[in-house]
């Protein structure tokens, strides 16, 4: 009988998993796999260690498929599988409500200057901000102050952004995309990146869903940087290789642009000695915004049918 193999490092309700014609057995994604596992034909990993995943890679010599819950499996690729012998599948869609919700709060904090408040807050002694509350303008031009009416500009238009997209949308802003392809996705207009250099000079917030490769590699740069106004906010909550931090740094202390939320980075965790710590408009948020893969068993199922009747997988690399 087929083995498959499940990580113990998340909760799945192996129960939706059962019935079909495969034994299930538990692993430790810590640890090297047991012997009498290593003739193993499915491996399912979430935060697998380096060391497990090239072990696994070095003696599982049956496996024909792996199905990572990472919407960007970068260890399984970087682990030494034989790509031409295995078929590898990401979680893709596990995350995209938490991403979303995340960017959403990164926004929130950005416009409303939560930040700050509790900066504040945490002083000794504690500081009431006046400038922060009491009467204030509503929806100043030149500044980026709440979401209605502010003009939303989403990089990276897959299926976070479409998750996204319905609340911003509630609460009043106007979206526009940016993605490989141009057209309309669930009502909202998406460019080509051609088209930057027209929309960044009129963008509020910017958020970044980019995955990392070659291609995105400091895809926000010094350049595009320099396009985005004054009180504009980026939030990153795609990889960290798309942005160039030195010369985020250098945009946001000599205030060319408002600031930054950003959940992550060109090297995690965010080293001690990066000058984005030190900067007042910039938050840091550890790499928080997925680590929650939702309805996990759902796609494994789906899968596990697919694998077994010889069709084709779902989230193929």
């Amino acid at each position: 009988m087929v083995k498959l193999l499940y990580p113990t490092s998340l909760t799945l309700n192996i129960s939706d998993l059962e019935g079909f014609s495969v034994s299930l057995h538990p692993y430790d994604v810590k640890e090297p796999i047991p012997e009498d596992l290593t003739d193993a034909e499915i491996l399912i990993t979430w935060t697998n260690t380096a060391s497990n995943l090239k072990d696994a890679a070095s003696r599982l010599k049956n496996l024909k498929w792996i199905q990572s819950l990472a919407a960007g499996p970068n260890d399984v690729l970087n682990a030494g599988f034989d790509a031409n012998k295995i078929t590898i599948t990401t979680g893709s869609g596990l995350h995209d409500h938490t991403v979303a919700e995340h960017a959403l709060g990164m926004l929130l904090l950005a416009a409303r200057k939560f930040h700050e408040m509790r900066d504040y807050q945490t002083k000794s002694p504690p500081e009431w901000p006046q400038h922060l509350g009491g009467p204030q303008p509503d929806r100043p031009k030149g500044s980026f102050t709440s979401l209605r009416d502010a003009n939303v500009l989403v990089w990276g238009f897959g299926n976070i952004a479409k998750t996204l997209v319905p609340s911003l949308r509630v609460l009043g802003a106007n979206v526009t995309g940016i993605a490989r392809k141009q057209g309309v996705r669930d009502g909202i207009e998406v460019y080509a990146e051609d088209k930057l250099p027209e929309l960044l000079p009129k963008t509020d917030a910017l958020v970044m869903i980019l995955p990392g490769s070659d291609a995105t590699k400091h895809a926000l740069n010094a350049e595009r940087l320099a396009l985005l106004p004054k009180h504009a906010w980026i939030v990153n909550v795609g990889r960290g290789t798309s942005i160039d931090e030195d010369a985020l740094h250098d945009a946001i202390s000599t205030g060319e642009i408002g600031g930054a939320a950003l959940d992550v980075f060109e090297t995690e965790p965010l080293p001690t000695e990066s000058k984005l710590w030190g900067l007042k408009n910039v938050f840091v948020s550890p790499h928080a915004a997925g680590g929650r893969p939702q309805d996990a068993e759902r796609l494994i199922a789906e899968n596990l049918r697919r694998f077994l009747a010889g069709q084709g997988l779902k989230n193929v690399i």
